[in-house]
């Protein structure tokens, strides 16, 4: 294994876990997460703190989860052969 597939592999897995932060954020930002929360202003911050925070573990375990799937793949393509 050389260097260069070293990097690729790099780039693909920090692309992989943003992209699926990225998607989780916008998909959590559909549900209402006020009604968890006492309705004050200042509690505003820590609703977003909570919102990106979530969104962070669960776009990691969803990116790591399909990086491992894609591994997988990839290992049984060696087995076919």
């Amino acid at each position: 294994m050389t260097f260069q597939y070293f990097g690729f592999d790099a780039l693909l897995r920090i692309i992989s876990h943003l992209s699926f932060i990225y998607l989780t954020f916008w998909s959590l930002q559909s549900i209402n997460l006020e009604i968890l929360f006492r309705k004050k202003v200042r509690q505003i911050g820590q609703i977003r703190c909570v919102l990106i925070l979530t969104a962070t573990v669960m776009g990691y375990v969803a990116s790591s989860f399909f990086l491992e799937v894609l591994l997988l793949f990839k290992n049984a393509l060696f087995f076919v052969r």
